[in-house]
């Protein structure tokens, strides 16, 4: 039996985002490092849902919430901020952003994307990051980071699709 992700789930996002931000706030104050208005935004945008956000998506949400023309380098410096924080991911595959769970603690980045709704959910597995490591090891090779995108179709889709089917 499977746990359904809280992503793959009906909930408020509302909770997502103030936990993101309270997070963001605490780790930044403790880091010495400054989380402008901005960079807070494009991290609010990100948890809004957890649907993978490209750059140029971002850019039109944020000209739609304020009066002024946001350029890109903006966003995508504020982007690189986030990800250098470890607050936000890049998922390689869509080009996209999504929020990160567990900012506090350095971890690899592995993600199950979902085909039909989008939704993006981080996948926490020492027993893969041991995988790759003994694998590489044998090959020789030092690992210093690694992604891995799976895409498919999460159990709240599978169940909408099997009610439907019958």
């Amino acid at each position: 039996m499977y746990t359904l992700a809280k992503a793959c789930s009906h909930h408020n996002h509302g909770h997502c985002i103030s936990d993101a931000i309270g997070a963001a706030r605490q780790l930044c104050d403790e880091r010495g490092v400054r989380l402008t208005s901005l960079r807070e935004q494009v991290l609010e945008l990100v948890w809004q849902s957890h649907k993978p956000l490209g750059a140029y998506t971002l850019m039109d949400m944020l000209a739609e919430a304020s009066t002024r023309q946001i350029a890109p380098p903006t966003v995508y410096r504020a982007l690189d901020f986030l990800l250098e924080e470890g607050l936000i991911h890049r998922i390689n595959s869509l080009n996209a952003f999504i929020g990160c769970p567990s900012p506090s603690q350095k971890h690899q980045s592995h993600f199950l994307i979902c085909q039909s709704c989008k939704v993006a959910v981080e996948l926490d597995s020492s027993q893969l990051n041991q995988s790759i490591n003994d694998a590489a090891a044998k090959s020789g090779f030092s690992v210093s980071s690694h992604s891995i995108e799976i895409n498919g179709i999460c159990p709240s889709c599978q169940k909408n699709k099997n009610e439907i089917d019958l």
